[in-house]
Protein backbone atom coordinates (compact mmCIF):
# COMPACT_ATOMS: atom_id res chain seq x y z
CA UNK A 1 0.00 0.00 0.00
CA UNK A 2 1.43 3.57 -0.94
CA UNK A 3 2.86 5.49 1.96
CA UNK A 4 0.53 8.67 2.43
CA UNK A 5 0.86 11.71 4.65
CA UNK A 6 -1.55 14.06 6.28
CA UNK A 7 -2.28 16.93 3.61
CA UNK A 8 -0.97 19.77 6.41
CA UNK A 9 2.42 17.59 5.90
CA UNK A 10 2.27 18.87 1.69
CA UNK A 11 3.18 22.59 1.87
CA UNK A 12 2.10 24.53 -1.09
CA UNK A 13 5.49 27.07 -2.37
CA UNK A 14 6.52 29.66 -4.66
CA UNK A 15 9.50 28.63 -6.54
CA UNK A 16 10.38 32.08 -7.83
CA UNK A 17 8.84 34.35 -4.53
CA UNK A 18 8.78 31.73 -1.81
CA UNK A 19 6.08 32.59 0.93
CA UNK A 20 8.39 33.84 4.06
CA UNK A 21 5.81 32.18 6.22
CA UNK A 22 6.33 28.86 4.98
CA UNK A 23 10.43 29.57 4.96
CA UNK A 24 9.96 29.86 8.34
CA UNK A 25 8.05 27.19 9.38
CA UNK A 26 10.31 24.97 7.66
CA UNK A 27 13.38 26.27 8.87
CA UNK A 28 12.39 26.00 12.07
CA UNK A 29 11.76 22.33 11.51
CA UNK A 30 15.51 21.70 10.43
CA UNK A 31 16.60 23.37 12.96
CA UNK A 32 14.65 21.06 15.36
CA UNK A 33 16.24 17.95 13.63
CA UNK A 34 13.64 17.27 11.36
CA UNK A 35 14.31 15.84 7.72
CA UNK A 36 12.23 17.82 4.53
CA UNK A 37 11.90 17.38 1.09
CA UNK A 38 12.48 20.56 -1.55
CA UNK A 39 12.40 21.13 -4.47
CA UNK A 40 15.95 21.62 -5.94
CA UNK A 41 17.52 22.88 -9.66
CA UNK A 42 17.22 19.35 -10.41
CA UNK A 43 15.25 16.97 -8.63
CA UNK A 44 13.33 16.71 -5.27
CA UNK A 45 16.05 16.01 -2.13
CA UNK A 46 16.21 15.64 1.22
CA UNK A 47 17.08 18.28 3.68
CA UNK A 48 17.79 18.21 6.95
CA UNK A 49 20.89 20.07 8.81
CA UNK A 50 24.17 17.57 8.49
CA UNK A 51 25.41 18.69 11.96
CA UNK A 52 22.49 17.60 13.84
CA UNK A 53 23.26 13.90 15.83
CA UNK A 54 21.70 11.13 13.76
CA UNK A 55 20.01 13.34 10.83
CA UNK A 56 22.32 11.61 8.02
CA UNK A 57 21.55 7.98 9.78
CA UNK A 58 17.72 8.39 9.51
CA UNK A 59 18.74 9.64 5.69
CA UNK A 60 20.16 6.22 5.01
CA UNK A 61 17.44 4.62 6.61
CA UNK A 62 14.75 6.32 5.26
CA UNK A 63 15.96 6.08 1.50
CA UNK A 64 16.98 2.32 2.48
CA UNK A 65 20.32 3.27 1.29
CA UNK A 66 24.22 2.06 2.00
CA UNK A 67 26.01 4.03 4.33
CA UNK A 68 28.97 3.48 2.80
CA UNK A 69 27.76 6.80 0.34
CA UNK A 70 28.40 9.98 1.25
CA UNK A 71 25.59 12.57 1.57
CA UNK A 72 26.23 15.87 -0.44
CA UNK A 73 25.64 19.30 1.15
CA UNK A 74 23.73 22.47 -0.35
CA UNK A 75 24.89 26.11 0.48
CA UNK A 76 23.08 29.31 -0.13
CA UNK A 77 26.67 30.87 -1.04
CA UNK A 78 30.23 31.12 -2.02
CA UNK A 79 30.96 31.92 1.19
CA UNK A 80 29.15 29.26 3.44
CA UNK A 81 31.38 26.88 1.16
CA UNK A 82 34.18 27.37 3.83
CA UNK A 83 32.37 25.75 6.79
CA UNK A 84 32.28 22.55 5.39
CA UNK A 85 35.31 22.13 2.75
CA UNK A 86 38.87 23.22 1.75
CA UNK A 87 39.79 25.01 -1.24
CA UNK A 88 41.69 24.10 -4.02
CA UNK A 89 43.26 25.32 -7.39
CA UNK A 90 40.30 24.50 -10.00
CA UNK A 91 37.56 25.70 -7.59
CA UNK A 92 37.56 29.07 -7.85
CA UNK A 93 37.44 28.94 -11.93
CA UNK A 94 34.50 26.29 -11.63
CA UNK A 95 32.44 28.23 -9.11
CA UNK A 96 32.28 31.11 -10.96
CA UNK A 97 31.41 29.82 -14.53
CA UNK A 98 28.93 27.31 -13.20
CA UNK A 99 27.76 28.27 -9.84
CA UNK A 100 24.61 28.87 -8.88
CA UNK A 101 23.65 25.73 -10.97
CA UNK A 102 23.83 22.06 -10.99
CA UNK A 103 27.55 21.24 -10.76
CA UNK A 104 28.12 18.91 -7.47
CA UNK A 105 32.25 19.90 -6.83
CA UNK A 106 33.84 17.21 -4.55
CA UNK A 107 35.81 19.07 -1.98
CA UNK A 108 38.67 17.86 0.80
CA UNK A 109 36.23 18.21 3.87
CA UNK A 110 36.23 20.20 7.22
CA UNK A 111 36.90 18.38 10.11
CA UNK A 112 34.09 19.39 11.68
CA UNK A 113 31.92 17.36 8.89
CA UNK A 114 30.65 14.49 10.59
CA UNK A 115 31.92 11.03 9.26
CA UNK A 116 28.36 9.84 8.56
CA UNK A 117 28.06 12.49 5.79
CA UNK A 118 31.34 11.86 4.16
CA UNK A 119 30.94 7.95 4.53
CA UNK A 120 34.95 8.27 6.11
CA UNK A 121 35.95 9.25 2.83
CA UNK A 122 37.43 12.62 4.12
CA UNK A 123 35.70 14.58 1.05
CA UNK A 124 32.36 16.47 0.95
CA UNK A 125 30.64 17.11 -2.19
CA UNK A 126 28.78 20.46 -2.33
CA UNK A 127 26.27 22.33 -4.62
CA UNK A 128 25.24 25.84 -5.12
CA UNK A 129 21.73 25.42 -6.14
CA UNK A 130 19.98 27.87 -8.55
CA UNK A 131 16.60 27.82 -6.56
CA UNK A 132 15.90 30.67 -4.90
CA UNK A 133 13.55 28.55 -2.69
CA UNK A 134 16.46 26.34 -1.63
CA UNK A 135 19.25 29.54 -1.18
CA UNK A 136 16.43 30.89 1.19
CA UNK A 137 15.78 28.04 3.48
CA UNK A 138 19.19 27.56 3.87
CA UNK A 139 19.87 30.74 4.92
CA UNK A 140 16.34 30.52 7.03
CA UNK A 141 17.80 27.61 8.94
CA UNK A 142 21.31 28.93 9.21
CA UNK A 143 23.23 25.82 8.10
CA UNK A 144 24.12 24.16 4.70
CA UNK A 145 21.22 21.19 4.35
CA UNK A 146 21.56 17.91 2.89
CA UNK A 147 20.95 17.57 -0.76
CA UNK A 148 20.63 13.77 -1.22
CA UNK A 149 17.90 12.93 -3.92
CA UNK A 150 14.15 12.33 -2.53
CA UNK A 151 13.30 8.35 -3.44
CA UNK A 152 14.36 5.11 -2.03
CA UNK A 153 17.63 3.96 -3.53
CA UNK A 154 17.64 2.32 -6.77
CA UNK A 155 14.13 4.05 -7.78
CA UNK A 156 13.79 6.74 -10.32
CA UNK A 157 14.27 10.31 -8.79
CA UNK A 158 11.19 12.02 -7.81
CA UNK A 159 10.34 15.48 -10.03
CA UNK A 160 7.07 16.16 -8.13
CA UNK A 161 5.84 16.23 -4.53
CA UNK A 162 3.24 13.33 -5.38
CA UNK A 163 6.07 11.39 -6.90
CA UNK A 164 7.98 11.64 -3.09
CA UNK A 165 4.83 11.41 -0.93
CA UNK A 166 4.33 7.60 -2.47
CA UNK A 167 7.76 6.66 -1.99
CA UNK A 168 9.17 8.47 1.78
CA UNK A 169 5.58 10.36 2.26
CA UNK A 170 5.51 8.63 5.80
CA UNK A 171 9.02 9.55 7.06
CA UNK A 172 9.52 13.19 6.18
CA UNK A 173 8.28 16.31 8.04
CA UNK A 174 7.29 18.24 5.32
CA UNK A 175 7.38 17.86 1.85
CA UNK A 176 7.43 21.52 -0.16
CA UNK A 177 5.59 21.32 -3.06
CA UNK A 178 6.57 23.74 -6.02
CA UNK A 179 5.22 21.85 -8.75
CA UNK A 180 7.29 19.55 -11.45
CA UNK A 181 10.86 20.56 -11.10
CA UNK A 182 12.77 21.68 -14.85
CA UNK A 183 15.22 19.41 -14.88
CA UNK A 184 14.94 15.70 -14.51
CA UNK A 185 18.79 14.93 -15.51
CA UNK A 186 20.92 14.88 -11.79
CA UNK A 187 23.85 17.38 -11.05
CA UNK A 188 27.01 16.49 -12.89
CA UNK A 189 29.38 15.45 -10.41
CA UNK A 190 33.30 16.75 -10.30
CA UNK A 191 35.92 15.32 -8.13
CA UNK A 192 38.89 17.64 -7.12
CA UNK A 193 39.84 16.26 -4.38
CA UNK A 194 42.55 14.62 -6.11
CA UNK A 195 43.36 14.68 -9.84
CA UNK A 196 40.25 16.29 -11.45
CA UNK A 197 37.94 14.09 -12.78
CA UNK A 198 34.30 13.63 -13.85
CA UNK A 199 32.65 11.32 -11.83
CA UNK A 200 28.98 11.78 -13.39
CA UNK A 201 27.41 13.14 -16.16
CA UNK A 202 24.37 15.31 -15.39
CA UNK A 203 22.71 18.84 -16.21
CA UNK A 204 26.00 20.20 -17.67
CA UNK A 205 27.98 18.16 -20.52
CA UNK A 206 30.73 16.91 -20.32
CA UNK A 207 32.07 19.36 -22.88
CA UNK A 208 32.06 22.13 -21.25
CA UNK A 209 33.61 20.83 -17.73
CA UNK A 210 36.47 19.55 -20.30
CA UNK A 211 38.67 22.72 -20.73
CA UNK A 212 38.50 23.54 -17.07
CA UNK A 213 39.90 20.24 -15.98
CA UNK A 214 42.65 19.69 -19.01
Amino acid sequence: MPATTRPNRILAIDRVNPQWGRIRLAAAAIRRGEILAIPTDTVYGLAGNPFRAGVAERIFRMKRRRESQPILLLIADYAQLGRVAHEVALLRPLAAAFWPGPLTIILPAKENIPEAITAGSGTIAVRLPAAKLVRALIRAAGVPLTGTSANLSGRAAARTAAEVNLQLGRCVYYILDAGRTRRAAPSTIVDLSGPPRIVRAGAIPEGRLRRFLR
